[in-house]
C-alpha cells in the first residue's frame, strides 16, 4: 500500500484507475473507504486519488505543526507534487472541501475543478462547538469514545430519521469505538479542535472561480446544514446541488445521485483533458 512521508508522518493514500486526476478528500472519522462508492464510478473514466487524513484510515499521526487548513492544504500539496500531479479535480465533503478549497484558492492553476460537498467555511456554532468542545475534553480524558457518545454522534453522519440498526451506522459506531488511544489524543481530538475552532473565511471564497467551481449538500445535513451550502455557493456565485435523502455523509447515502452529479460535473470541466 502506498505512503508518502510528509512532515515527518506517514500519509497513506490510493491511486486507482487512469485518466485526468482526480483527488477526494474525506470527512472527519471517516477514512478514504467511504468513497468506495464514487471510487467505483469515477475510475471508468479518470484517475482517482483518494488520501486517509491524519490518524485515520492507515495514515499516522497528525503533523504537530499542523494549525489550520492551509497546512491541510499543503500537505495535499505534496502528495501531488510527489506524484507529479500538476493538474486535477478536486472533491472534498466536509474538512475534505475545507482543506480541498483552501487548497484550490492557493492553487487555481493546478485545482481545475472543485466540489464542496457537506462542508462549510464560516465558523461553527457557539452551541455546537461548546458541545464539541465537551466531547474532546472527554476523549482526550479517556482515551477512547465512550459508549454513550457514540450513539450521540454516529446518528449526526446520517440523514434525520435514519434507521438506528440501519448497516451504515452500526458499521461506523464500530469504527468510532476502534479508534486507539494514540489515534484519539495525536490526531482525532488536535484535528477537530482545528476543525470546529475554525475562523470564519467564508468572504474568501468569493476568489474561486464560480464556473468550475459545484456546491453540494445532503437535503437532510444535521451538522453542515444546507443553508451553510447555499451561503457559500452564493458567496462564490456558483452552482449548488442538494442530495435528496441524504444527511452529512452524502455520498453514501445516496450514491447513485451523488455519482451522476459528480461524472456530469468532471466530463463538463475536465472531460476534454481527461480524453485529450
Amino acid at each position: 500500500m502506498p505512503f508518502i512521508h510528509i512532515a515527518g508522518q506517514q500519509l497513506h493514500y490510493q491511486v486507482h484507475g487512469s485518466g485526468f486526476p482526480v483527488l477526494l478528500g474525506h470527512s472527519y472519522l471517516w477514512d478514504s473507504a467511504m468513497w468506495q462508492p464514487q471510487i467505483e464510478a469515477l475510475t471508468q473514466r479518470y484517475q482517482v486519488i483518494v488520501p486517509d487524513l491524519w490518524g485515520h484510515g492507515q495514515s499516522g499521526p497528525m503533523p504537530a505543526a499542523t494549525r489550520h487548513f492551509g497546512d491541510l492544504a499543503a500537505q495535499a500539496s505534496e502528495l501531488l507534487d510527489a506524484l507529479k500531479i500538476e493538474a486535477c479535480a478536486v472533491i472534498g465533503l466536509s474538512v475534505g472541501g475545507m482543506w480541498g478549497s483552501e487548497l484550490a484558492l492557493r492553487e487555481p492553476k493546478r485545482v481545475k475543478a472543485l466540489v464542496i460537498m457537506d462542508s462549510d467555511r464560516g465558523t461553527e456554532p457557539a452551541a455546537t462547538l461548546a458541545q464539541y468542545t465537551q466531547m474532546f475534553n472527554t476523549i482526550e480524558s479517556l482515551g477512547q469514545l465512550p459508549a454513550p457518545m457514540i450513539d450521540v454522534v454516529a446518528p449526526l453522519f446520517f440523514r434525520r430519521g435514519a434507521p438506528p440498526d440501519g448497516e451504515l451506522i452500526v458499521s461506523f459506531k464500530r469504527a468510532l469505538a476502534s479508534f486507539s488511544a494514540d489515534q484519539l489524543r495525536q490526531s482525532i481530538v488536535p484535528l477537530g479542535r482545528l476543525i470546529f475552532n475554525r475562523a470564519d473565511e467564508t468572504a474568501k471564497l468569493a476568489a474561486l472561480d464560480p464556473a468550475t467551481t459545484l456546491v453540494m449538500c445532503g437535503e437532510l445535513d444535521i451538522p453542515r446544514p444546507p443553508a451553510e451550502a447555499i451561503h457559500m455557493a452564493e458567496t462564490i456565485g456558483c452552482r449548488h446541488v442538494l442530495v435528496p435523502d441524504a444527511g452529512h455523509i452524502s455520498c453514501l447515502e445516496n450514491p447513485s445521485f451523488v455519482n451522476r452529479e459528480l461524472l456530469a460535473w468532471l466530463d463538463q470541466h475536465v472531460g476534454a483533458k481527461a480524453h485529450a
